[in-house]
């Protein structure tokens, strides 16, 4: 049998050898790819982010004057033409082109030749959550203009869900055990929980993470029902997570794609480097409302601690889902303080500067902790002060980066519908 068959069978010696090694070694992270309000790649927004500047301002995208919202953390400037052949641009929509640029430059940054490894051994799995409508409100346009097709106007949203992963899939030549997830906010870390779960059955390498993004007036009407976009119209006062004004929160686009890797897979293919290792993992979710039982924030992190074989204290810095609501803010305050103790470590919300991702949060955060692992150094948030009632235990980082040895950093997200999820990351 050739080494090729084996990778596609799971069978013989050598994936024998892959599964003992998945076993006992956490997967490891070897390429970024970024996209966001403040950088079109990572070190743009890494610079960015570690001075405090702003990608928030007035929805460009369109006429934002008849809503009670209209700031977001709109992604400006790029040209998909610089990015992606003619014949992609003619087959893909606005964020299925913000993940296929994002895929490339992780793809690139982990010194990846996807044709040089077993196309059964490469996996993608991403989140996605809101990015299809603008897709589905052009092919509403084109019905109303033009009598187009009804179906495919409202299978849209059907198959949307798969578009980026199979875009991804197809681009690079990657046919192994592959999906998305939907879980809103929470998806870029159920996403990497997924693809870890891939690396553990035998798969070499897994594409995962997030990127979203819904500016369009029918994305936007969807947006404002859920009652918690903030209704401000000052950049620096409307995304406010757990200040005393907090009023709501600024939607996004943009995210991450990650690279990940079995460890020894890595060192076989001698991968140029490793950002840190994906410790731990947890999701749970919230219980019905009136239950009078807990939310389940506090359990995720717990389980995501245990799973990672680390205690409170072995954790140098959390990135906060930061919801920017009084009450979720609360929940979250309560649940870190409950975890870790009062100021006992420090808690960061770099997404003030891009605005709430949706499905590409997670994978952002991730990303943006490996960084703050790499060059020992916490990422401010932005705009916020003084705290609210309730959080004031935090020590939260305000303002300007803040230096600390770094060895461990937990990021947490919850989505709208009760989803909770947790992921710890370790320095190499």
């Amino acid at each position: 049998m050739s080494e090729r068959s084996e990778r596609r069978t799971g069978t013989g010696q050598a994936a024998d050898e892959r599964s003992e090694e998945k076993a006992t070694e956490a997967p490891v992270v070897t390429g970024l790819g970024v996209i966001a309000a403040t950088g079109l790649d990572t070190g743009t927004y890494w610079k960015a982010t570690l001075e405090g500047r702003s990608g928030i301002g007035r929805i460009a995208r369109f006429d934002p004057a008849q809503y009670p919202s209209q700031l977001a953390g709109e992604i400006r400037g790029y040209d998909p033409a610089d990015h992606l052949p003619d014949r992609l641009l003619a087959q893909t929509d606005h964020v299925t082109r913000f993940s296929l640029t994002a895929a490339a430059t992780a793809l690139a940054d982990a010194a990846v030749d996807p044709a040089a490894l077993g196309e059964y051994d490469m996996s993608v799995v991403t989140a996605s959550s809101a990015g299809g409508f603008e897709f589905g409100q052009k092919e509403l346009e084109k019905l109303w203009s033009k009598g187009g097709d009804h179906v495919s106007a409202y299978q849209s949203f059907a198959w949307f869900y798969a578009v980026n992963t199979g875009q991804i899939s197809i681009r690079h030549g990657m046919r192994g055990p592959s999906g998305v997830v939907v879980t809103d906010q929470a998806g870029g870390l159920d996403a990497i929980g997924q693809a870890r779960r891939h690396l553990r059955a035998g798969t070499a390498l897994a594409i995962t993470g997030g990127v979203d993004g819904s500016l369009c007036p029918w994305g936007w009407i969807g947006q404002l029902a859920t009652g918690q976009i903030s209704e401000c119209d000052d950049p620096a006062r409307a995304y406010l997570p757990f200040d005393a004004a907090a009023n709501g929160f600024v939607p996004g686009e943009g995210g991450s794609i990650l690279v990940v890797e079995q460890r020894a897979a890595a060192q076989r293919r001698a991968a140029p480097r490793v950002y840190g290792e994906i410790s731990g993992y947890a999701a749970t979710f919230d219980p019905a409302p009136g239950s009078a039982r807990p939310p389940g924030l506090r359990r995720a992190i717990e389980l995501a601690l245990a799973d990672a074989g680390c205690a409170p204290s072995d954790v140098d810095v959390v990135f906060a889902d930061a919801a920017g609501v009084p009450e979720l803010d609360l929940v979250e305050a309560q649940a870190l303080t409950g975890v870790f103790g009062a100021g006992r470590v420090p808690v960061t919300a770099p997404k003030t500067m891009t605005g709430r991702l949706a499905a590409g949060a997670g994978g952002l955060d991730v990303a943006t902790a490996l960084l703050s692992l790499r060059d020992q150094v916490i990422p401010p948030t932005v705009n916020v002060g003084p705290l609210a009632d309730g959080c004031r235990d935090l020590d939260l980082v305000l303002g300007v980066a803040r230096p600390a040895p770094l060895r461990r950093a937990l990021i947490v997200a919850r989505g709208i519908g009760g989803f909770n999820a947790a992921v710890v990351v370790t320095a190499p």
